[in-house]
């Protein structure tokens, strides 16, 4: 019986690794070496980077969460803030105060809405203050959080994060420390997602053998 479900384990590997070798179409997904550590533990992690101001990350919203409603037990999400310029810093300090503050329900996707639904522009510190008070925080708990230390160190790991992840653009998703996709790589975010899953089967047989 062991020897069966190894058998089976390795097929189902060696035809997801069939499908792209010898296709004309780019394969859906960057490996990357050397893999980056995870924070899951025996979990499969699966990681969206993103940044507040991009539109793409917004499209994709919808369909993470949709996701996220039917995840397997086995898989942890998280989202890191993209760090690839400096006017990309007060949307990553904004996802930690926020993270740090406990308020993520009040503040990630309405910060979406606010800057791609409404075309508001929120794109340094008082304009991100103004938008917590608006969402119930208290001014001076964003005060003491946005420049404090801790706040500061998580951005710096983001930064960190997003170079082992060798990342160009984002949205992107990283997948167990391993894979790096995007809806550029794979034609639209409903494919990029299938692509995620597919990725998440070729861990999880991996594990399984």
């Amino acid at each position: 019986m062991k020897l069966r479900t190894l058998f089976t384990g390795l097929f189902v590997v060696l035809i997801f690794t069939h499908a792209w070798a010898g296709s004309n179409d780019a394969r859906p997904f960057d490996e990357l070496k050397p893999p980056q550590p995870t924070k899951s533990g025996s979990k499969i992690e699966v990681v969206e980077v993103f940044w507040y101001g991009c539109p793409h990350c917004y499209s994709l919203e919808p369909y993470l969460e949709k996701w996220l409603e039917t995840k397997a037990d086995d898989v942890e999400f998280r989202r890191i803030p993209g760090v690839l310029g400096k006017n990309w810093l007060p949307h990553a300090r904004a996802y930690y105060t926020a993270e740090i503050l406990g308020v993520l329900d009040r503040i990630h996707k309405q910060l979406f809405d606010a800057i791609h639904g409404d075309n508001k522009n929120i794109m340094d510190e008082k304009g991100l203050r103004d938008f917590f008070v608006k969402q119930g925080v208290k001014k001076d708990d964003f005060n003491k959080v946005y420049q404090s230390e801790e706040v500061t160190d998580r951005v710096k790991e983001a930064f960190i994060a997003g170079q082992g992840y060798n990342l160009t653009g984002v949205p992107a998703i990283i997948v167990n420390g391993k894979y790096r996709t995007s809806a550029g790589m794979t034609g639209s975010n409903q494919k990029l997602i299938e692509t995620v899953n597919q990725l998440i089967d070729r861990e999880r047989n991996l594990a399984r053998n």
